[in-house]
């Protein structure tokens, strides 16, 4: 279990970093950002590449909506889920306070809402909360589907971390413009405890609106997806 937590943890500050940091540190970089596109495909590869380096270890959850469906979907320790979720909290945090302290380290810098995850006039694109709860579910729950297709023993094996970064991708296309694309709290939570005011007074929907998509998506699969 400890090894499992510990990689749990490690691919969460991987996401995190990688992910949160291009929004932070590339995204609008003078004459060379990254833009929506490369943060997309950033968080995209961060769980590409953790699901192939640890994945074999943990599952390669990386994120508390992941691990609650999987769970409820019987493809998860219930045992686990939330030492699980702690650990990847813990990455996430960890990840999000050493970007803190690299983008502060630039004269001048300007941190604005620190890739935090918003709704109303703190989303990039001003949608509303209805909007933007609605976005998650749906995004969270196909991501689950995504997943649990992609384990399947009928799907030759090797190649789940792909479909899963590049479903990660794709979601992070849509949802950038309207809530920043949380899909996972733990991505959420550890910005939001940086950004402070608002992204605090936001990050419940950051919760909900994932984990309730997890469980959708776990639902939808066992009814779907499983049957022969």
């Amino acid at each position: 279990m400890q090894r499992r937590l510990a990689a749990e943890a490690l691919g969460t500050f991987w996401l995190v970093f990688g992910g949160c940091g291009s929004a932070v540190l590339a995204a609008a970089f003078p004459d060379l950002g990254i833009g929506f596109f490369g943060v997309a495909m950033a968080f995209g590869l961060t769980v590409l590449t953790m699901a192939y380096a640890v994945g074999g270890i943990s599952g390669g959850h990386f994120n508390p909506a992941v691990t609650i469906g999987l769970t409820v979907a019987g493809k998860s320790d219930g045992n686990a889920m939330i030492p699980y979720i702690i650990a990847q909290l813990a990455g996430a945090i960890l990840a999000a306070a050493a970007l803190y302290v690299i983008a502060s380290g630039k004269a001048g810098v300007d941190l604005g809402g620190f890739a935090a995850n918003g709704y109303g006039e703190h989303s990039p694109g001003g949608y509303s909360m209805i909007s933007g709860f609605l976005l998650e579910t749906i995004l969270t729950a196909f991501f689950l589907i995504v997943i649990l297709g992609s384990i399947h023993g009928r799907v030759p094996k090797g190649f789940a971390p792909i479909a899963i970064g590049l479903a990660l991708t794709l979601i992070h296309l849509i949802a950038i413009p309207v809530t920043n694309t949380s899909v996972n709290p733990a991505r959420s939570t550890s910005q939001a405890l940086f950004a402070g005011g608002w992204a605090i007074g936001q990050l419940w929907m950051f919760w909900v609106a994932p984990i309730l998509g997890a469980v959708i998506g776990a639902l939808i699969w066992k009814g779907v997806g499983e049957a022969d």
